[in-house]
């Protein structure tokens, strides 16, 4: 036998979407305002703390989190999954994706918080 809602999320579908939409657009504008405020000569013994810069980012990476679990945790209940089975399949999907996207993001920061934004530069390996 099927499940069908009588009432699938919609709403909360696209509000999740909004949300994660809008929190990315926000990160997008810190992340860049916070890479052109680095010096551009920096000396070589200067520590490279991107820790106080995670206090910026914190709130909108936490906007985009709440979207994608909103956004996931709503879909899955529009293709048929009961409530607490959409629940306990995309919350901790949702969250340990966001968690390795933070540590990743941290590590870039502090990756071309050293060695400069050449070094992202693939196109000059070819």
């Amino acid at each position: 036998m099927y499940y069908y809602p009588l009432q699938p999320p919609y709403f909360l579908l696209l509000v999740g979407f909004f949300t994660a939409l809008t929190s990315g657009l926000a990160l997008s504008g810190t992340l860049k305002v916070i890479v052109q405020q680095w010096p551009q000569d920096k000396s070589p013994k200067e520590k490279t703390n991107t820790r106080s810069f995670y206090k910026q980012l914190l709130v909108p990476f936490i906007g985009i989190t709440g979207g994608s679990c909103l956004f996931l945790c709503s879909g899955f209940e529009i293709f048929g999954f009961p409530t607490g089975m959409a629940l306990s399949i995309g919350l901790p999907m949702s969250l340990l994706t966001c968690f390795f996207v933070w540590r990743q993001l941290g590590g870039l920061l502090d990756y071309v918080k050293s060695e400069g934004m050449q070094s992202l530069d693939l196109d000059s390996w070819s």
